[in-house]
């Protein structure tokens, strides 16, 4: 499948990129083509294109900041925080897949196959996008994946 995503923080020095570098890893690792855009205070960097937008299965969003979501139309879309893609990307990356593959369905099995929205965990935005909702977002994560684990390898 293919996606794309977007990283932001307020200060875009090491949490977005440590968000997009996990993305990106998990993604690959679950079989995934994914690109990623990095966005904060040094400006954007691996700006996503106008075709890897339209190719693209699903969008992933992880962001302490606002991202413009118009280029991003009719495609499914996910949102969470910088934390969730650092700590649990590969749940990210599943709630991305699978919308993507519901989508399909809706499509191919006409109008009257929606899900009721209120029976699903996460909520959906009026935009149509989904986000986590406070109490349903798996704290922690794989720890391997975490920040400390990382400093801890890099410094041993």
């Amino acid at each position: 499948m293919k996606l794309v995503a977007v990283t932001s923080c307020p200060t875009g020095i090491a949490h977005s990129q440590m968000a997009a570098e996990n993305l990106e890893q998990t993604g690959e690792e679950l079989g995934h083509e994914i690109s990623v855009e990095v966005q904060g205070a040094m400006g954007t960097q691996d700006e996503l294109t106008a075709e890897k937008i339209a190719t693209a299965d699903a969008v992933v969003i992880a962001a302490d900041t606002s991202v413009k979501l118009d280029r991003f139309e009719n495609t499914p879309l996910v949102k969470g925080t910088v934390k969730d893609a650092v700590n649990d990307a590969e749940g990210l990356i599943r709630e991305a897949t699978e919308r993507a593959e519901s989508e399909s369905a809706d499509e191919s099995d006409g109008p009257d196959s929606k899900i009721d929205a209120d029976s699903e965990s996460e909520s959906a935005d009026r935009d149509g996008t989904t986000s986590r909702r406070e109490g349903t977002a798996k704290r922690g994560g794989d720890r391997s994946k975490g920040l400390f684990a990382r400093l801890k390898r890099l410094l041993s």
